[in-house]
């Protein structure tokens, strides 16, 4: 019967912080790369102590599983292949992710100006209405569309409206 109380005292017990803070961070890691300030913000929404929840933190940066740098190199990477961004725009995620400063300078860094362009320059190309390329005022909507969808990109206006046009002159050509 010794075996049953024990058991029954250990189900009673609080559960230590440090451990669930080690679980959160975890379980939030198995799904994916996380800045430091996204961790946090997920221990504090648990209610986990702030000095239990600095001190896991820190020790997961030490072994490698929280790395801001890395996580900022990825994200620039990724978002800017699949989703076409600038680097304005991605110091703006990067930014909500929590990172700043010379962490996000070296991640967006790896993203040259031509890079930026030639994203651009694909995104248009995907999206440019051929069909519609008729009559002046057809061709300056579709140019309006073209660059309204860069800007929201975070694309300059100038850089927007030089690719768009270039793009659509081309589509033209080919419609010949």
């Amino acid at each position: 019967m010794g075996g049953n109380r024990s058991r029954e005292q250990e189900e009673d017990r609080e559960p230590d912080p440090e451990s669930v803070a080690r679980a959160i961070l975890l379980r939030q890691l198995t799904l994916g790369p996380r800045s430091r300030h996204q961790l946090a913000g997920k221990l504090r929404e648990r209610n986990v102590p702030e000095e239990t929840a600095e001190m896991v933190l820190e020790r997961f940066e030490e072994v490698g599983l929280i790395d801001d740098g890395a996580f900022a190199a990825m994200w620039v990477r990724s978002r800017s292949e699949s989703k076409s961004l600038s680097k304005s725009a991605l110091r703006r995620e990067l930014a909500s992710k929590g990172i700043g400063g010379q962490t996000a300078e070296d991640a967006l860094a790896d993203l040259s100006d031509e890079d930026e362009d030639e994203a651009a320059r694909r995104l248009v190309e995907r999206r440019v209405r051929p069909a519609v390329l008729g009559d002046r005022a057809t061709k300056d909507r579709e140019l309006r569309r073209l660059v309204g969808m860069l800007a929201r990109k975070g694309h300059p206006p100038a850089r927007a409206f030089r690719i768009a046009s270039d793009v659509l002159e081309e589509a033209s050509r080919r419609s010949l």
